[in-house]
């Protein structure tokens, strides 16, 4: 006997009990459920084979034969065909594997079926011609190869990363936090990195003061096209300092490799954070501070031939330039402009700034400091650059300022009523020559 009928004669010795035909509805389907739960075959299996016998009889529970499996090619033949392979890729690029499959067998290097499409996808992805490879290859541009500056300050590169929220809001609502950052290029030294509570472009300005304060003035800074690092203020700031501005492309991410593999690392850092639980920016920072301190900036670096950030960037021969502090100021002043109202005032940010009588109706450029606004700085062609502060509103309001002399003008009469005198004498003479008629009766009594 064969296995087939092996297996179909076993079959029918579970199903036997169920032909018998005194058997009603009731008592079937119970049978079928002491079957399946004694056989361990589904209920479903058995009403198939019970339905298969009744139909076609012991022929009806013969297991179907499996289609004999085509004769694939041979290790030696693999090999020839993958060459083939290579070259139909290479030839095009986003020509798939199914279509390359389809080509060799149209071209008689192989028959039909002999090459399953899994293994020869394996086989080209191991050989570097995946899909995944060769788009790599066609999108890389030279801007995006990888790149190494030779000295530090040469290049910062700058990024925006999500960071964890703390219950800093109203009433303790949590608040999403994000970290600014500028990493040396060359070295791999994070020249600053702190956490805000927002991802305006102040974090930026922020930020890239204490790179410069503490690390020194780059030639050049790297970041991508996020709308903090489109401000005017940044390139303003940039041209001051006499630094070049560089954006990367865009949906080019690999050529911010190096702040993107700080991001990865800052992640771990975050992973003990959330064991930590900060309750406050000042304290994540802290802990921030100290991890890139001990850590991040001692550790050994892959890119850096096994040498650690820190000594990377102290070992550097290259000569660290730091700007004066007026430059400084200087450059990270935002601009804005104002008019000047009757009374000698500006409104900015929300309060009054006293720029003086002679500005009145005038348009003035407004510098200042978003960290300190106690006090800005006026420009106006005519004038020479002055400092305002904020206008102190006191109790009393009686008081009033001199109006200064360059537009206040000394005089010792009124020309308003110098002109209405002239004018009423010269109405007072024009009544002599007028008809007396109080006289004209005088006369007349006289001679009554």
């Amino acid at each position: 006997m064969s296995t087939l009928e092996e297996r179909a004669a076993e079959r029918f010795q579970i199903i036997s009990p169920l032909l018998d035909e005194g058997l009603d509805a009731r008592q079937l389907s119970a049978k079928k459920n002491e079957i399946a739960a004694a056989s361990k075959v589904s209920r479903r299996t058995l009403e198939r084979w019970h339905k298969a016998y009744t139909e076609k009889g012991f022929a009806g529970l013969m297991p179907k034969s499996s289609t004999p499996q085509k004769a694939h090619a041979s290790e030696e033949q693999m090999q020839e065909i993958l060459s083939a392979a290579i070259t139909l890729r290479r030839e095009c690029p986003t020509r798939s594997v199914r279509d390359i499959i389809r080509i060799l067998e149209l071209e008689g290097a192989i028959t039909e079926g002999s090459v399953p499409r899994s293994t020869l996808q394996r086989r080209l992805q191991k050989s570097g011609f995946g899909m995944r490879q060769m788009r790599m290859y066609r999108t890389m541009s030279p801007a995006a190869r990888r790149f190494q500056k030779q000295h530090r300050c040469a290049l910062y590169q700058g990024d925006i990363k999500y960071g964890p929220y703390l219950p800093i809001g109203p009433g303790g609502k949590p608040v999403q936090t994000f970290m600014a950052a500028w990493i040396d290029d060359a070295t791999r030294f994070v020249v600053s990195a702190r956490f805000y509570d927002s991802q305006k472009v102040g974090i930026i300005e922020d930020s890239l003061r204490r790179a410069i304060m503490g690390c020194g003035l780059p030639e050049a800074v790297y970041v991508d096209n996020g709308r903090q690092y489109r401000s005017e203020w940044l390139k303003k700031a940039c041209s001051r300092l006499g630094i070049r501005l560089v954006h990367a492309r865009p949906y080019h991410p690999e050529a911010k490799g190096k702040i993107e593999r700080l991001n990865r690392s800052v992640d771990s850092f975050l992973a003990e954070c959330a064991l930590a639980k900060p309750r406050s920016l000042e304290e994540l920072n802290q802990l921030f501070e100290a991890w890139l301190r001990e850590k991040y900036h001692k550790d050994a670096h892959r890119g850096l031939e096994g040498i650690s950030p820190e000594t990377a960037w102290l070992t550097d021969s290259h000569p660290l330039k730091f700007p004066d502090l007026p430059a400084l100021q200087e450059a990270f002043l935002h601009t804005e402009t104002r008019s000047v109202d009757k009374t000698g005032c500006i409104s900015f940010n929300g309060s009054s700034y006293e720029v003086g009588m002679k500005l009145i109706g005038r348009k003035v450029e407004v510098l200042y400091d978003p960290t300190w606004t106690e006090e800005v700085e006026i420009h106006h062609p005519d004038f020479a650059p002055f400092k305002a502060k904020k206008l102190a509103i006191g109790e009393d309001c009686s008081h009033s300022k001199e109006m200064p002399d360059t537009v206040k003008i000394s005089v010792d009469h009124s020309r308003m009523l110098d002109a209405l005198k002239a004018k009423a004498q010269k109405a007072k003479m024009s009544k002599g020559h007028a008809t007396d008629f109080s006289g004209m009766a005088r006369e007349v009594a006289k001679h009554v």
